[in-house]
Order: structure tokens, then sequence, then C-alpha cells
């Protein structure tokens, strides 16, 4: 296994840990507080972004890793 396969392994565990995370923070409900619920709809709004951004780089990773196998 090359050092690039290796790194791009570890990059796709470091995502998909950071997304199961997210989808963690993002299933949990409200806060009975309406000022604690400002704060959460907003922190919604970036974890929805960040799993996005995250979402697409393992496309990406996935992908380069799917065309390292293909060149074995």
């Amino acid at each position: 296994m090359s050092k690039t396969e290796e790194a791009l392994l570890k990059r796709k565990e470091e995502l998909t840990a950071r997304l199961e995370a997210i989808r963690t923070d993002l299933g949990k409900g409200l806060a009975a507080d309406s000022e604690e619920q400002a704060v959460q709809l907003e922190n919604f709004e970036v974890l929805q972004e960040i799993q996005r951004l995250a979402d697409e780089e393992l496309k990406q990773v996935q992908k380069e890793l799917d065309a390292m196998k293909q060149g074995d």
C-alpha cells in the first residue's frame, strides 16, 4: 500500500467519523428555551454546511481510492 493510499484511507476514516458526529448532533431535538433554540438553529445551519463539505470531500477521496485500485 502506497503512502498516498494510506493517507487517503486515513482521511476517509476521519471524514466518516466527523459525518457520524454531525449526524448525531443534527438528530438531537431543540431545547425548550427559545433563546437556546435560536443558537441551536444557527449551529444547525453551520453543521449542515460542514456536513455538505465533508460529504463532498469524502466522495472525492473515494473516487481517488477507486482510481488507484483500477490502476493496480
